[in-house]
């Protein structure tokens, strides 16, 4: 592999371009030291029995900002001379960058500023701001916010850190492939969340030389499927809702996209409700909180089961700043998918004892009645009948059916919604 030694300059087409390797990132380890957390790596015996795959969690979520980006910050802003730490930082970013440069050059006592769209929710303002930095809101897009950056880095001698496409920044991330590998050394595949490339590329260049013969795949969600895309030498086509809006990256950075096109490494595409399963199986199997980026990783291996089944898996779970409204929302629409919650919608007769009767024949079974909507006035197809809602809690799929089949065999004309 060319890449060892790295951070040298290598050629390609048509710029020479820095290349990453294990002696990088083991010097960036060395610069993070004491500033990052090192998180635990843990076997997951929930996620391993659901998946088929023995699989070991790298808790990032447990980082100071909740997210892997302290690594690249904090390695990239160790690596200002004093010059730049004198001029100050600049950073673009709507998310977890924009907190991992304003903690880093909090603590570094350097100057930062934080360039974001203005559609930003107030909570990762508020969050960014809490730093002591000075944010400024610009633009529609991520798109314009970073050209803004870029001309107040020009105006204002700054130095601007890029969230991926920057040597010092992958070095950085790739410290987490290092800290899994060096505390679950059985490890033979690692699967790595992919927005702009730069945590694929770091922990794939310190992962091949630290486990010659281990597998590295990246995960892209398939609204976001830019790497992916490139890398098969297609147009890139992305855009739409995406519960990992993390990794919902249009542009992927060109120093990733070169050394993962170099070395072959394969990105997988998963499917929204993939990720959304991910997300359910890590707080309800796992107790642990991820956000949709966060939770791409183990996406790929309940999306595509027969690649990992009976491997050693490392996931690293490098986020977990999900909103609590979307957090429940993936919840609760997992537990309807399970068959867990039963959503049941009745045309029944407008007499006394219905509802009361149907109740009993829930509860009878083992259901429980978490919610009630019945309708007489405006609902109802005639002045005859009632509209009724419920929605019933149950124990599982087998449970649910039950009730279904008692209903029906009462002649409720009970329907699931």
């Amino acid at each position: 592999m060319p890449h060892r030694g790295a951070l040298a300059v290598a050629a390609r087409e048509p710029a020479a371009m820095p290349v990453i390797g294990l002696a990088e990132v083991r010097a960036a380890a060395a610069r993070i030291a004491g500033a990052v957390i090192r998180t635990p790596t843990l076997f997951s015996d929930a996620v391993s029995r659901a998946t088929g795959a023995k699989v070991w969690l790298k808790l990032d979520n447990l980082q100071a900002t909740g997210a892997f980006k302290e690594r690249g910050a904090a390695s990239r802003i160790a690596l200002l001379t004093p010059r730049e730490r004198t001029a100050g930082v600049i950073a673009m970013s709507a998310g977890n960058h924009a907190q991992a440069v304003a903690r880093h050059a909090s603590l570094a006592a350097i100057a930062a500023t934080i360039v974001m769209p203005r559609y930003t929710p107030a909570t990762k303002v508020v969050r960014t701001e809490g730093w002591g930095v000075r944010v400024v809101l610009h633009g529609e897009t991520l798109a314009e916010a970073a050209a803004h950056a870029h001309e107040l880095a020009l105006r204002d001698g700054l130095t601007f850190i890029h969230p991926y496409d920057d040597p010092g920044v992958i070095a950085g991330q790739g410290t987490l492939a290092l800290e899994m590998l060096e505390d679950a050394p059985a490890l033979d595949t690692l699967v790595v969340p992919v927005g702009g490339g730069g945590l694929l590329t770091g922990c794939a260049a310190a992962a091949l030389e630290l486990r010659p013969g281990i597998t590295v795949l990246g995960a892209e969600v398939e609204a976001y499927a830019a790497m992916a895309q490139r890398l098969a030498g297609q147009p890139v086509r992305v855009g739409g809702p995406t519960v990992a809006e993390g990794i919902a990256v249009r542009d992927v950075g060109e120093l990733p996209f070169a050394w993962l096109k170099r070395h072959g490494i394969e990105v997988l595409v998963v499917p929204e409700r993939a990720v959304e399963e991910a997300i359910a199986l890590l707080a309800e199997g796992a107790k642990v909180v991820a956000e949709g980026a966060g939770a791409a990783a183990l996406a790929a291996v309940l999306a595509f089961p027969g690649r990992f089944a009976g491997r050693a898996v490392g996931l690293p779970v490098c986020g977990g700043n999900i909103d609590a409204r979307a957090l429940s929302n993936v919840l609760l629409r997992q537990l309807l998918r399970d068959g867990r919650l039963l959503r049941l919608h009745f045309d029944i007769p407008d007499r006394p004892g219905m509802l009361a009767a149907i109740s009993a024949c829930i509860a009878a079974l083992g259901g429980n009645v978490i919610e009630v909507q019945h309708q007489q006035l405006f609902g109802a197809p005639t002045v005859q009948s009632t509209e009724l809602h419920l929605m019933v809690e149950v124990r599982d799929a087998a449970q649910g059916a039950a009730i279904i089949a008692a209903l029906e065999a009462g002649e409720y004309g009970v329907r699931r919604g």
